[in-house]
């Protein structure tokens, strides 16, 4: 059972229509005890950084969901924001994040725009994918994108795979069970389904 985690951010209809399309079991999350009938999480988002970890807060979530990943050890895929707020803390905000993945989130360096690249970073791109079983069967890796911010992680192993814009960046991380994508693969049409696919299989 794959729960979505609903704290008022991200397309969480979006999610359970895919999944539900592949015939694998979807519900969301909206109050503690959900996490217990789950066994593969998704947190979405859009936004900004401390209004997502304000909303988390606010849902009183963030205690089961710390538990449930950390604990559990149930494999957690973050989209976008709901990736960034996986960091330490961001150039976006003064809250702190998450901090399951040692890292930050950095502003893309405006230095380095052309005029054929801007803010925010909008629409399909390549991804540079390392060979890992959440990317199975993906032939196509170009993915959907929206954002001005990305996740730098501290140890460079715990990067997931790659985008170029401006420069190159982690457009994907990961450490155990705790999965990020900075791009949104239910978005991403048929690359983007079969990577969900892939996360239920985990």
């Amino acid at each position: 059972m794959i729960g979505i985690v609903s704290y008022g951010l991200g397309n969480v209809s979006a999610f359970l229509n895919i999944y539900n399309d592949l015939n694998v079991p979807a519900k969301q999350i909206f109050c503690p005890s959900d996490f217990d009938q789950v066994t593969h999480i998704v947190l979405p988002g859009v936004g900004s950084f401390d209004w997502a970890m304000q909303c988390l807060d606010s849902s009183g979530l963030r205690p089961a969901l710390n538990y449930a990943v950390l604990k559990e050890s149930k494999p957690i895929l973050g989209i976008c924001v709901g990736m960034q707020i996986m960091a330490t803390r961001s150039d976006e905000g003064t809250l702190g994040g998450l901090g399951w993945i040692q890292g930050e989130v950095k502003k893309f360096d405006i230095r380095l725009l052309s005029s054929l690249t801007h803010l925010p970073h909008m629409g399909w791109n390549d991804v540079d994918l390392t060979a890992h079983p959440l990317f199975a069967d993906i032939t196509n890796p170009r993915f959907y994108f929206l954002h001005s911010y990305f996740f730098s992680p501290f140890d460079q192993a715990n990067i997931l795979c790659t985008t170029k814009y401006c420069s190159e960046f982690s457009s994907g991380i990961f450490s155990g069970n705790i999965f990020g994508l900075q791009f949104h693969p239910e978005k991403s049409h048929h690359s983007g389904i079969q990577l969900l696919k892939n996360f239920s299989l985990i």
